[in-house]
């Protein structure tokens, strides 16, 4: 039986690593049979992967591995490896490190320190970077996989297994590390409607069906928390988006013709003629991901999506990171231009 550990939803309200089934399974077998290059997991902003993360490192821990773990997002930089050495330099970092920026200039200690860990006789180790990618640049991020992957084919000594993992939402990240042919990508989609209902439950308080939660979030829980947080105003959670994804009228009076195809099919973008530009800024806003994998679950860290959704703006190439982020866009063509949605 996994612990599952517990998690902040919200401020005030803590809830139990929910539903990831497949994706708990997933690390077990990481842990038995060691990770030939290392998994690169890309997906929505919001969908999981730090969650799915965490609770790899407690299932990883149970497995009797040493751990380092580094998320500049959260300011967190954990090594559980037995060195003295080791342990007392990442402290000394978080001391130093006045920001999450600041922070992130310390990636390649991760590499430096799992070294060290090996060449200190730690048999089992795990590697995982989390959300670290946006900070470096991606060709920075290409680097850390390789130096991962660098580990794994030439340690400093024997090891008996090594789990790495990296994940990211920056798309073009997805792009640059795929070239090199140093890693595994595998996509995480946001949570399925069984997981999604029992994340739901857990939320105390007078809140809308169930239904339309789904609706509006397509089972991402930052979205459900967001909306929950905006006393499930949507209006307020579509203009926080509308801010973010900077949707001026500037960007939506250049783009507008194509924005206006895509909001009802996204795999408009892949079917129709647009310019390589304009997909670009789509992925690197984090409002779609696009050149979707096949739905075989070989290809996913947990459940992957349905092959077609557009409720949920879902496409078999293209989607929308979640019915929120179309919302948003929909919102600024009907502000900024003469473009029907």
């Amino acid at each position: 039986m996994i612990r599952r550990i517990r998690l902040e939803l919200a401020p005030g309200l803590r809830v139990e690593f929910t539903d990831r089934d497949r994706g708990i399974q997933q690390v077990l077998e990481f842990a038995e049979k060691s990770t030939w290059y290392p998994v690169v997991v890309f997906g929505p902003e919001g969908c999981g992967k730090t969650a799915w993360l965490k609770q790899s490192v407690e299932i990883l821990k149970e497995q009797d591995f040493s751990i380092i773990y580094f998320n500049p997002m959260r300011r967190e930089f954990l090594a559980e490896v037995g060195v003295k050495s080791v342990e007392e330099r990442v402290l000394e970092i978080l001391k130093q490190a006045s920001s999450m920026h600041a922070l992130a200039e310390f990636i390649g200690s991760v590499i430096d320190f799992a070294r060290e860990a090996i060449r200190f006789g730690r048999r089992r180790i795990a590697i995982i970077v989390d959300d670290a990618f946006q900070f470096t640049g991606v060709r920075e991020a290409s680097f850390i996989v390789k130096g991962m992957l660098e580990i794994i084919e030439y340690p400093p000594e024997s090891y008996e297994r090594i789990v790495a993992i990296a994940a990211t939402s920056e798309g073009l990240s997805r792009w640059e590390i795929g070239r090199h042919r140093w890693a595994l990508l595998r996509p995480m989609w946001n949570m399925g409607r069984r997981g999604f209902e029992e994340l739901y439950e857990k939320i105390p308080g007078p809140k809308p069906s169930i239904d339309e939660a789904w609706r509006l979030t397509g089972g991402n829980p930052d979205m459900l928390t967001r909306l929950y947080q905006a006393n499930w105003n949507a209006d307020i959670v579509v203009t926080e988006l509308t801010k973010m994804k900077r949707l001026t009228r500037d960007f939506v009076r250049r783009w507008g013709i194509y924005l206006g195809s895509i909001v009802e099919d996204p795999d408009k973008l892949w079917e129709e003629e647009v310019p390589e530009e304009f997909i670009n800024e789509l992925v690197t806003r984090n409002f779609v991901l696009y050149d979707m994998y096949d739905r075989d679950l070989w290809f996913w860290i947990d459940e992957p999506p349905p092959v077609k959704n557009l409720e949920l703006g879902i496409g078999k190439h293209t989607a929308w990171q979640t019915p929120l982020h179309r919302e948003a866009v929909k919102r600024a063509l009907r502000e900024y231009s003469n473009t029907k949605s």
